[in-house]
């Protein structure tokens, strides 16, 4: 689902007043930040343009989990995908059925959603506080084990079939009369007829060298990772009083989310992932919970278009230089139905969805 929503112009001041809130802007950088902040409140001011968003956000979700199945068979780590459902869990019925039309939406497109009361919500999670008295689960939802381990594998499958992996920053893409010469990465010109910009929060610089103004900026995201030994949950659960997914890894239980909005050079603020910490002592009874240890504090850059649709398409400028960047927080759902889209754009073929909502002429 996207995050703009209606009447969510309403909450901005309180984004802005309130620091430990899931989704927070930061005073100093709302000025550079108001241009992408008033597309991204229009993007949801109704629900028929909410509707229209997840449609085309779901043809970039609905065969994930196969997809990415696949492809850990073919890499050889197919432990390391967890097909066990998406729960959310929520304080009372009531919270839930605010959130009807969202779920409505998901049974519509064809997803199977199933409810979970008070008393099966005790029997698969045991250590889940009292306080979650109802659940809702996507059941074939899936986790990664080791997000990390994960795309190892899958570079080394690269690898093996002659793929090779350069390290460096991608400076410029360096065209004649419109068509693609080479990259520039460091002091390194690597000469290629086709690329594809795939470079994260900060690929609207390149996108710019090829005649692309895309509107980009970071939804930056706090993770915490806790030891819990056995007493950590083994699902994956979105509480709906954190705005958070608490995933069980081989690393440790790992609570994610918020959303902040400021400058990808501005410092972490790590208080951030106390506010996770506190959730993850909040959600679970054991004393396992109570005195977990932190092991990893991480924040990356979520690189977020305003309309919460990613940039997939040929650029305007050189045709041989194809757009994957801006899927927020869905990267990893969205993946292989965007390195679809971009084979068929790189090969000249039918692809296999309307790739219209996601072209990045969209915002000229």
């Amino acid at each position: 689902m996207p995050i703009s929503v209606p009447g969510l112009w309403k909450r901005v001041p309180g984004f802005l007043l309130d620091p430990t809130g899931p989704f927070v802007i930061r005073w100093r950088y709302l000025p550079q930040l108001l241009p992408w902040l008033a597309r991204f409140i229009a993007a949801g001011r109704s629900w028929e343009r909410i509707e229209k968003c997840a449609a085309a956000r779901f043809q970039l979700c609905r065969d994930t989990v196969e997809d990415h199945l696949a492809l850990a068979e073919e890499a050889g780590v197919t432990s390391l995908v967890r097909r066990s459902g998406l729960h959310f869990v929520y304080r009372d019925r009531s919270e839930y059925l605010q959130n009807s039309r969202e779920w409505t939406m998901r049974i519509r497109f064809g997803l199977r959603v199933s409810e979970i009361n008070q008393a099966e919500l005790r029997q698969f999670e045991p250590t889940l506080s009292g306080d979650y008295t109802f659940g809702a689960s996507i059941d074939d939802g899936a986790f990664l084990l080791d997000p990390g381990e994960y795309c190892a594998a899958l570079e080394r499958l690269f690898i093996s079939r002659g793929g090779e992996r350069v390290c460096g920053y991608a400076r410029r893409l360096n065209t004649e009369q419109d068509r693609l010469k080479s990259v520039q990465v460091d002091q390194t010109t690597l000469d290629c007829d086709r690329a594809v910009i795939a470079a994260g929060a900060w690929s609207a610089t390149l996108a710019r060298q090829v005649g692309d103004k895309i509107p980009l900026v970071s939804e930056r995201g706090y993770h915490v990772v806790v030891e819990m030994g056995d007493d950590m949950p083994r699902n994956t659960l979105m509480p709906s009083d954190g705005k958070m997914a608490v995933t069980p890894t081989s690393g440790g239980l790992r609570l994610a989310g918020q959303v902040e909005l400021a400058s990808v050079d501005a410092a972490p603020d790590w208080r951030r992932t106390d506010i996770l910490l506190s959730f993850a002592r909040k959600m679970f009874t054991s004393s396992a919970a109570q005195k977990a240890k932190v092991v990893d504090r991480w924040m990356g850059h979520r690189p977020s278009t305003p309309d919460g649709l990613p940039s997939i398409g040929t650029a305007t400028g050189c045709p041989d230089v194809v757009h994957a960047f801006g899927h927020g927080h869905s990267g990893l759902c969205q993946a292989p139905a965007t390195a679809k889209l971009v084979r068929a754009l790189i090969d000249g073929t039918h692809p296999p969805f309307d790739s219209a909502p996601y072209m990045p002429q969209r915002f000229q």
